[in-house]
């Protein structure tokens, strides 16, 4: 139970910094996939049996935590790489489902880039097909999306499927929320073979969306995430809100409310927001009285360097000149510690930069 736990650490940080390591043969394979920590032992076949879809696992993860960053750059929990799985809260689902969406989408760009032995593009688009502007023939290189999901499958969620639970229920249910935002978002690309470039005859394929997109979508998902709970026998969910009228089936779903993310907790990992740079003018959740929880902050200036006076030389490049600007910086104060509030005499005010 310990190491249910604990599953999504080693899934974040051991896996993926062996990974890299992988195209060194299979006797290799066999020895390093045997010493990386926290894979259950189907994972372990999975990663000895196909060391190049690992490379390509190792890749979705970088993708995978990279937009996880982006999307919450301007929220009190901003995707730390260490996100503890003990935790069952809305930001527990949402990377579960952007990993699982990461994985996707890196065996299936890998596939279509003819960078593994196992799969290619997928077979199944040829002949004619349809859309609004008329008809067109497949061709081209069509993304096998449905490779990239069964293997995803197969191997992330196969850790969750060893033990019963709600932790392990909400995990399932919101990996496959992540896939299945693949397979609904591929993209229509066309190529016109008509006379003077005319679009008369056409080849197409399906191609995935940018990974962006992805994740602007899960946020939207993160955003509306409902809470639940497990139903008495075990086997599925119950939405915690008797009121809700609507299906959870493509929701992502949490158990338990997320944790302070003001304040440092090694008990839940979150590391609070100090030292956090916020924005001065903003009332959202980037603004520092939101993001620094009512702390105050510092301003401080610091040197930027940055591309300007851009120009365009023909042909065909872009020169610019490196700029040095000093900018106002605002960082979050940092939290006061137990001690310090005991310190204070009656009626004493803490400074508080308020610019």
């Amino acid at each position: 139970r310990a190491l249910m736990k604990n599953s999504l650490q080693p899934f974040i940080t051991a896996i993926w910094s062996h990974m890299s390591h992988m195209y060194i043969g299979a006797l290799g394979a066999r020895v390093i996939c045997d010493n990386i920590p926290g894979l259950v032992n189907k994972q372990r076949q999975l990663c000895q049996k196909h060391p190049d879809l690992m490379q390509s696992i190792s890749d979705g993860a970088k993708e995978w935590i990279k937009e996880c960053q982006h999307q919450f750059r301007q929220q009190r929990w901003n995707s730390i790489p260490h996100f503890p799985s003990s935790l069952c809260s809305q930001e527990a689902a949402f990377v579960y489902a952007i990993s699982s969406a990461g994985v996707v989408y890196a065996i299936t760009r890998a596939c279509s880039q003819g960078e593994l032995k196992i799969c290619s593009c997928d077979s199944h688009k040829r002949g004619l097909g349809s859309d609004n502007n008329g008809e067109f023939e497949w061709g081209g290189c069509s993304d096998n999306i449905n490779f990239g999901i069964k293997f995803a499958k197969a191997f992330v969620d196969a850790r969750e499927k060893m033990v019963k639970d709600a932790r392990a229920l909400m995990n399932l249910h919101n990996n496959r929320c992540g896939r299945m935002v693949l397979m609904d978002e591929p993209n229509l690309k066309c190529k016109c073979h008509g006379v003077s470039g005319s679009c008369s005859l056409r080849t197409c394929w399906l191609a995935m969306s940018d990974f962006r997109l992805t994740g602007d979508y899960l946020h939207k998902k993160y955003n509306n995430a409902i809470e639940v709970t497990m139903n008495q026998d075990g086997t599925g969910f119950m939405v915690a809100d008797k009121d809700f009228k609507g299906s959870t089936k493509n929701e992502l779903v949490y158990v338990e409310s997320s944790p302070d993310y003001c304040i440092k907790d090694p008990k839940t990992g979150t590391l609070g927001t100090d030292g956090r740079e916020c924005n001065k003018f903003s009332r959202g959740l980037d603004g520092c009285e939101v993001m620094c929880c009512g702390r105050g902050y510092d301003t401080m200036p610091v040197k930027r360097v940055t591309s300007c006076d851009c120009k365009f030389k023909w042909c065909c490049s872009v020169e610019c000149k490196v700029c040095e600007d000093v900018v106002d910086v605002h960082i979050c104060k940092p939290s006061m510690r137990p001690e310090q509030k005991l310190s204070r005499r009656p009626g004493q005010i803490s400074a508080r930069l308020t610019q």
